[in-house]
């Protein structure tokens, strides 16, 4: 049996709607993830204010706090190199 080419143009034009909604429904489950996770990074950064908040009531300085955070997630040799730029820079502004 031949298909005609009106036939052969709404195949393709069914796949064609078939890829679109197809895409549609990835991107918006993309973004309903992005939402999501969005949502999960905005109650970590307020469990991680809310500690430094009860670290602060508990007498610790959270300026100190945050810089020895960052130190540790750097390497020991990228800790290392920062350290010793600092110290170039104290000793050539006479802050050593």
């Amino acid at each position: 049996m031949a298909s005609s080419a009106a036939e052969k143009f709404e195949d393709e034009g069914a796949a064609e709607k078939a890829t679109t909604a197809f895409a549609r429904d990835q991107l918006k489950a993309v973004i309903e993830r992005i939402e999501r996770l969005e949502e999960e990074k905005k109650a970590t950064s307020d469990d991680i204010r809310d500690v430094y908040a009860e670290a602060k009531a508990n007498g610790y300085d959270t300026k100190t706090m945050r810089a020895i955070v960052r130190l540790r997630k750097m390497e020991k040799h990228s800790r290392d190199e920062a350290d010793a730029l600092l110290e170039t820079y104290r000793a050539a502004l006479g802050l050593a």
